[in-house]
């Protein structure tokens, strides 16, 4: 059901936007949108106001000659044996292609794929695409929190000034974890970035920020309320 509460519709088009809903919850609004003149216009100002991150990462395309060298290479070698993969622990593994799609594309792409396999065993796998937004006590978003790599990167919704002689603390909490791990300062508003080798990011992750005296909790753990939190999911499309 769409909300009708101001704050609740507005989270709730952030998550639309970001593709953080469940397959449930992204059917229902986009049934909705057609007919639901303030969902439709709370849906165009996140999708204006996250615009500019897009640029964050530019795409990339490949060089010129990429698939002439890999046919070229498997031209003059011997297909290299294949290699089992190794499951990688928590996460499931993807459902088996239709055979109608390898009947289809069977004739004349053995030389293509073979090259391209070689290209995967070869590359390490990259992680999978995790974000959250991080919401007020009242469900309204304050951060957007995705990874980037093996690190994190924030980037700020609603730069909200920070209360005089008070610093915001970011932290994270690993699914199973009995405390949480701080990942340092965060800035009032803007962008910030967080290196890999802190915490891995995982699904179900909790990430929060937290008020603390300056110079950030002295005990290592939080001390000041609650500011902002949220888990990290993956993201749609991945």
């Amino acid at each position: 059901m769409i909300p009708s509460d101001p704050e609740a519709l507005d989270a709730l088009a952030a998550e639309h936007v970001l593709g953080t809903l469940d397959a449930r919850q992204a059917a229902e609004v986009a049934r909705a949108l057609p007919v639901d003149a303030a969902l439709r216009e709370t849906v165009a100002r996140w999708e204006a106001r996250l615009a500019p991150l897009a640029g964050l990462a530019p795409p990339e395309t490949p060089p010129d000659g990429l698939w002439d060298r890999i046919e070229a290479s498997v031209a003059t070698r011997a297909p290299a044996p294949v290699v089992p993969l190794r499951a990688i622990p928590g996460r499931a593994a993807p459902p088996p292609r239709p055979d109608r799609f390898w009947k289809t594309w069977a004739a004349g792409s053995t030389a293509v794929a073979a090259g391209l396999a070689a290209v995967l065993f070869l590359r390490p796998a990259d992680p999978p695409r995790m974000m959250t937004v991080l919401l007020t006590s009242r469900d309204q978003p304050a951060w957007l929190v995705e990874t980037e790599g093996a690190g994190l990167r924030l980037a700020s919704l609603n730069p909200r000034p920070v209360e005089p002689g008070r610093v915001q603390q970011l932290w994270a909490l690993p699914p199973g974890a009995t405390a949480p791990t701080s990942l340092g300062l965060v800035p009032e508003g803007g962008q910030a970035r967080i290196a890999p080798g802190l915490v891995r990011p995982e699904p179900g992750m909790l990430i929060e920020i937290t008020l603390e005296p300056p110079g950030g909790s002295p005990t290592g753990r939080p001390t000041g309320p609650i500011l902002f939190i949220g888990r990290l999911a993956p993201a749609a499309g991945t």
